[in-house]
């Protein structure tokens, strides 16, 4: 269990991550054992801003939330980035992404060391967020974690090794793009996926949000579409299981809050597609490091490269 601290006396280097989307940014800080310090410094993104812009909020939310833990930049051994993508890992770089369409091709990387003198790590935010899961949350100890989160899209991220699987090409667990029902995986599994499941049974169109809250009343058709969209997710997590083959699988993001409803048909489906092994050892769980998963994961890519 992750604990908040207020430190003002720190004798040991502490990490800082930053976990950053197209809507918000939330920056924390934390220790060798994943003990956050201090309060977390969560702002908008504003991702249409100018590039220079978005980078000066992250900068002064680093240095708020070192005011926060009473520290000063040097204490820290270094920041971790998760971003969401695509990147370029190896160079440090935001690539075309429609979030962050002003930091298209952005040296993300370069630019927050030259700021704060000191390592910066930069890698997608499902990944982060899955590989926070494995050091310090639902899959601590575990060394194959397939994860996958559930959100405004569909994330998958791999961890081999205890450490996070990029591939030749830094795209392991892109399988938003995956072709099913004429389409995308993502078109059925994700909030907008959500969206339109309740829109094909009940005719009206309703965010996630207001569907969870419809399920929770006892509607039929809200009901049903978790349902159904437990059924979709299923073939998404028995494809990479059925491939990987992993020790756990992990389950986050913001759409996990209606894990109640669609996890028993998820659960019954999954176990249908799955070699026999892995169907009866295999378990799906959900994270949970919530709201904080995404810095901590980030924080933890210094933890990575600092263990080498």
């Amino acid at each position: 269990m992750l604990l908040i601290l207020n430190l003002s006396l720190m004798n040991k280097k502490v990490m800082i991550g930053i976990d950053m989307g197209g809507t918000k940014i939330m920056t924390g800080i934390i220790d060798l054992a994943g003990n956050i310090l201090g309060t977390p410094v969560k702002i908008p993104t504003r991702g249409n801003d100018p590039a220079d812009i978005i980078m000066n909020r992250i900068y002064n939310s680093v240095r708020e939330t070192l005011a926060n833990a009473k520290l000063s930049i040097d204490d820290i051994t270094g920041i971790g980035i998760g971003s969401t993508g695509p990147l370029s890992i190896k160079n440090g770089t935001i690539l075309d992404c429609p979030q962050l369409p002003t930091m298209n091709h952005f040296p993300i990387r370069a630019e927050a060391e030259r700021e704060f003198n000191v390592p910066v790590y930069l890698n997608n935010d499902a990944n982060c967020l899955i590989y926070g899961e494995t050091i310090f949350g639902s899959a601590t100890g575990k060394q194959s974690v397939l994860g996958f989160t559930l959100g405004t899209g569909i994330g998958c991220a791999i961890v081999l090794g205890g450490k996070i699987w990029n591939g030749a090409t830094e795209t392991a667990g892109e399988i938003w793009t995956s072709p099913y029902k004429g389409g995308t995986i993502e078109d059925y599994v994700s909030g907008s996926g959500v969206s339109k499941i309740y829109k094909q049974l009940a005719g009206k169109q309703k965010s996630s949000h207001e569907i969870f809250k419809l399920a929770e009343k006892g509607d039929g058709k809200a009901l049903q579409t978790w349902i159904e969209f437990g059924e979709h997710l299923a073939v998404a997590i028995s494809w990479t299981t059925n491939l990987f083959d992993p020790e756990l699988i992990v389950l986050g993001g913001s759409i996990t809050g209606a894990a109640d409803y669609f996890m028993p048909s998820l659960e019954r489906t999954f176990q249908k597609f799955i070699c026999s092994e892995p169907a009866e050892k295999t378990k799906i769980v959900l994270a949970q490091l919530g709201d904080y998963a995404g810095f901590i994961g980030a924080a933890c890519l210094v933890l990575n490269h600092e263990s080498k």
